[in-house]
């Protein structure tokens, strides 16, 4: 069976809002990420691991809240304590966590398609997460995350590259539609390319 995309049926690819006269460089990108593998991973309340001993895929599990460990296939994202979200590109991402997270002190979560990740890139990006988002973007920096809201959606929002202003959005499957919608309709003042 072929999963379905959760923005199948809206995401048309193309340039819309702002675009007249603009390099393409200028303008903002938003795609659908499809084909990732997102694991919720809990610490039980009972448990003697210290996570600071764990690793995944080489990467450290954070300990500190907002924080993101990454290298170029995988990212953890601290998601509340003791609860972290394992996104990978890599098909064997299940048996990475389970090298390290045994079942007596973890619960592991295959939510991969149970989420619509959104993501958008360019100079503009935090100024259209403002316009629905009440984080403050100014000080939100690389390899950061949060959960919040974006016009009542609620999303979890991680910065990829502060610098070339690359942000992942995630939200429930459910409601990636209303997030595409909202995120491109605040993206037609600066113009955008779908990918």
């Amino acid at each position: 069976m072929t999963a379905i995309s959760p923005l199948q049926s809206i995401h048309k690819k193309g340039l819309f809002g702002n675009h007249h006269k603009k390099n393409e460089s200028d303008l903002l990108s938003i795609t659908e990420l499809n084909d990732l593998n997102i694991f919720q991973v809990v610490q039980y309340k009972n448990s003697k691991i210290d996570i600071s001993n764990i690793n995944i895929d080489n990467l450290k599990i954070p300990s500190q809240n907002l924080k993101v460990s990454s290298n170029t296939d995988t990212r953890i994202l601290w998601n509340s304590p003791n609860t972290w979200l394992v996104i990978s590109k890599k098909n064997n991402t299940l048996k990475n966590i389970l090298l390290s997270c045994d079942s007596e002190n973890f619960g592991i979560t295959d939510i991969s398609h149970s989420r619509a990740v959104i993501q958008i890139r360019g100079k503009q990006v935090k100024e259209v997460l403002k316009k629905g988002c009440p984080i403050n973007f100014n000080k939100f920096n690389e390899n950061t995350c949060v959960g919040s809201i974006f016009h009542g959606v609620t999303i979890l929002i991680d910065c990829i590259d502060n610098d070339t202003q690359i942000f992942n959005l995630l939200t429930l499957r459910s409601f990636g539609e209303s997030l595409y919608h909202h995120i491109t309709d605040a993206s037609l003042e600066f113009g955008y390319i779908a990918i």
